[in-house]
């Protein structure tokens, strides 16, 4: 654990900055925006989830009042989205999921737009369909994509460390089973939406949702290379954004539709999805099937691992295809484990298709993880919480996948669970207790060449900084944790600091909000940044005050003289004297941050991140074996964070991802029959409100990272990553009944209640004197 050192605002629970435009109604979202001239687009989705366009007849759209532009697939270039290129924008010949964009028009008012579409008439042949990825897998299967030859992706996601099958045969306890996730989807409160605008130089401006503004600027740039004017600009402006959680890491169609009517009409189109196309048109997590095998010694200590996935791709490939990449990191490094092997085979299916989720996999992998660990204690005869503090990871390990692990708090917080969470209270008739621990990058994960992020801090004469930086607040409150970083080292108030972070156009290149990274990648770009400047302030008030530089400190807006405090001048004072002056200077500063760690090689070994986030949390709950409702009584996240620069924003994550993943665990999920989604509404997808909050105490470990900024660590995302194993632990705990499918709903547990109840009610036999099958 590190020391504690006293900050003035770093470790302060300081507001989020946009919290009070937010609540008056001031923040601008997508929703807010409107360009003079503006006109509105709608897009038409297919009627089949996997069929030939043989016609499409725009003729009566297009001559309706106020309809200015009207395209389909054969109107466009060649434009290819995602990661595997295999998505137009619009399609032409063939459908492959009822989310597929068939037409789009561009109308005055959003009415007209919506009336054109419904007049749009398309002339299908349908084609057989596949919606289970097992099936998709079989030689005879129908291909959603022919050219591809096969549904089964080329993806390289296999890895073997060790020596499985020797380790298996050697291990004491054995267990093995399969579990399986289903499809999710992100329910961001401000639904998606674009707007793009092309100057009378054909330059592009587009105001748009997203995670990745510099890498969303490079798609856009491709577009307009298929347009014909590859050397245009494009600007990315990013409103304020409802939610992202993952869902905003690649372009939609919505984004490239909206662009393409924009050149058409020439002038700009809105186009803004509704909550219906919220759930339809935007992509989940990734389902899984997931076959784990996992052993140990006599005394606990695990010798393999074996993890088989086939993972529901949908009909095209966006990020979703690559969370195996990350699944990589629980089972390989997630407790010591010396022998390991896991494959994942992800499939094209004519369902909707899978996007990058907070943890981005994670929860996935760590359900069937943690719930294998609980199993295999049970086999060993071990304690649950002892079998995990045998093989707890431990600073200056490196794991098989060749992650070094710096600081890691992972046993302190299954001690802070065990103790906070009062685990020998008995229990009363019903009532289990259940706990799962995590691993997540939280210094960065280099999938691009660069994982780095810019920022450019400029002060004004008064002691105010602007900060320019790259990294995408999207509600986390990034801006507020890069204020306060600012505003320690430059010893000025949080308020001093105005951050910008929304407009290409003048913030530095940042790789995009995911992987936990914006507090370390960002906050160390800012720390850098102003770092320059301090030195420079306080190389001027040595100057000025006639006082050594070493013995001057900058705090409370002043530069004070570390001896003799009562001597001070005012920052504000000393930039107004460095800047009227003869040869006068402003005070800017840039640093762009890239931290050094790798990309993974062939083998997927490579340290992937600077630092590495654990977790444990801990759930008392109960099970009512008459209905099989499960009621949270008590939960407990302790999470190693480094340092919590926020802590009021560190509980708001840890909050928040809790309950995302207890929604994952119990009520989430997307119902698609025959690849169409049955419930595209809050009302019938069971996300969890306000009501539904659970007694819940976050844990604080500081371990005090040597990288981190002011030693900090990643906190978004692994707040959800070990909920649903907790959960379906606990369940395990309080009735017997262990539950392998997610989400554990009030008719699974029940329906595992009874096959229990009717093995026992059989009675036992008097001649084995064992219970007899029913």
């Amino acid at each position: 654990m590190g020391t504690k050192q006293k900050y003035s605002t770093v470790g302060k629970r300081v507001p989020k900055l946009d919290a009070i435009d937010k609540a008056t109604g001031r923040a601008q979202y997508i929703q807010d925006v409107k360009l003079p001239g503006m006109l509105y687009g709608k897009i038409l989705y297919s009627k089949y989830p996997h069929a030939r366009i043989v016609n499409i007849d725009t003729s009566k759209a297009e001559k309706l009042s106020g309809v200015r532009v009207v395209l389909t697939g054969e109107d466009i270039p060649n434009i290819r989205m995602g990661v595997y290129k295999d998505n137009p924008p619009l399609k032409a010949g063939k459908v492959r999921s009822y989310r597929d964009e068939v037409a789009a028009v561009a109308a005055t008012e959003p009415e007209i737009a919506k009336k054109a579409i419904d007049l749009i008439e398309v002339t299908y042949e349908a084609l057989p369909s596949v919606f289970d990825p097992i099936t998709a897998m079989q030689p005879d299967a129908p291909l959603v994509h022919e050219n591809h030859k096969t549904n089964i992706l080329k993806m390289p996601w296999k890895l073997h460390y060790g020596d499985v099958e020797t380790a298996r045969k050697e291990a004491a306890h054995v267990v093995e089973k399969q579990f399986t996730t289903t499809w999710v989807t992100h329910c961001c409160l401000g639904t998606s939406g674009a707007i793009a605008d092309f100057d009378n130089n054909n330059n592009l401006t587009i105001h748009t949702n997203t995670q990745i503004p510099s890498l969303a600027q490079k798609d856009f740039q491709e577009t307009l290379k298929a347009l014909g004017i590859p050397d245009k600009r494009v600007r990315v402006i990013k409103p304020v954004i409802g939610g992202g959680f993952g869902s905003k890491l690649d372009t939609y169609a919505y984004e490239h539709v909206a662009i393409l009517l924009a050149w058409h009409a020439r002038r700009a189109v809105k186009v803004l999805f509704d909550r219906e196309e919220e759930f339809v048109a935007t992509s989940t997590r990734q389902p899984t099937i997931i076959d784990i095998a996992m052993g140990c010694d006599t005394e606990g200590r695990l010798m393999f691992r074996d993890i088989n996935m086939v993972l529901d791709n949908g009909a095209y490939t966006s990020w979703g295809v690559t969370t195996p990449s990350v699944m990589m990191m629980p089972i390989t490094s997630l407790y010591r484990v010396p022998n390991v092997r896991y494959q994942a085979k992800c499939v094209y299916t004519n369902n909707t298709y899978a996007q990058a989720m907070r943890g981005y996999g994670n929860p996935q992998a760590t359900f069937a993880i943690e719930s294998a660990m609980d199993i295999l204690a049970e086999a060993a005869g071990i304690d649950r919480l002892e079998i995990r503090r045998i093989n707890s990871n431990q600073p200056g390990d490196e794991t098989p996948q060749g992650f070094k692990i710096t600081t890691c708090g992972l046993p302190e917080c299954i001690n802070a669970v065990e103790k906070v969470l009062d685990i020998e209270k008995p229990k009363t008739k019903g009532e289990g207790i259940g706990i799962a621990s995590l691993i997540h990058v939280g210094g960065g994960a280099r999938i691009y060449k660069s994982d780095g992020c810019g920022a450019i801090i400029k002060l004004d004469d008064f002691g105010k900084a602007d900060v320019f930086t790259g990294a995408s607040d999207m509600g986390q409150g990034a801006d507020t944790v890069i204020a306060q970083i600012v505003a320690e080292q430059l010893g000025l108030e949080v308020e001093d600091i105005h951050v910008i972070h929304q407009d290409t156009d003048i913030c530095p290149w940042d790789v995009g909000a995911h992987a936990s990274r914006t507090t370390f990648v960002a906050g160390n770009a800012a720390l850098g940044a102003a770092k320059k400047i301090r030195s420079r302030i306080l190389e001027l008030g040595a100057e000025l005050m006639g006082i050594t530089q070493t013995k001057l400190d900058l705090r409370n807006r002043h530069v004070v003289a570390q001896d003799e405090p009562e001597k001070t001048m005012p920052i504000g004072k000393l930039l107004r004297k460095a800047h009227f002056s003869h040869g006068g200077t402003m005070m800017m500063a840039d640093f762009f941050y890239d931290p050094a760690n790798e990309n993974m090689g062939r083998d997927f070994r490579g340290n992937l991140s600077m630092t590495y986030a654990f977790g444990t949390h801990g759930v008392r709950l109960k099970v009512d074996e008459e209905t099989g409702k499960v009621e949270i009584l008590d939960y407990v996240a302790a999470h190693d964070v480094g340092r919590a620069i926020n802590p009021m924003l560190l509980d708001g994550q840890v909050h928040g991802g809790v309950m995302m993943g207890v929604g994952y665990a119990l009520t989430e999920q997307v119902i698609l029959e025959k690849g169409r989604n049955m419930n595209p509404d809050f009302r019938d997808y069971k996300i969890l409100t306000a009501k539904d909050a659970i007694p819940l105490t976050p844990v604080v470990i500081e371990t005090i990272d040597p990288d981190g900024p002011y030693g900090a660590k990643g906190i978004g995302e692994p707040g959800c990553v070990p909920t649903a194993p907790a959960i379906a632990n606990a369940i395990y705990d309080a009735i017997g009944v262990r539950i392998l499918d997610l989400p554990i709903t009030p008719e699974r547990v029940l329906a595992e209640i009874k096959k229990k109840k009717g093995v026992d009610s059989c009675g036992i036999d008097p001649l084995t004197e064992k219970e007899q099958p029913c």
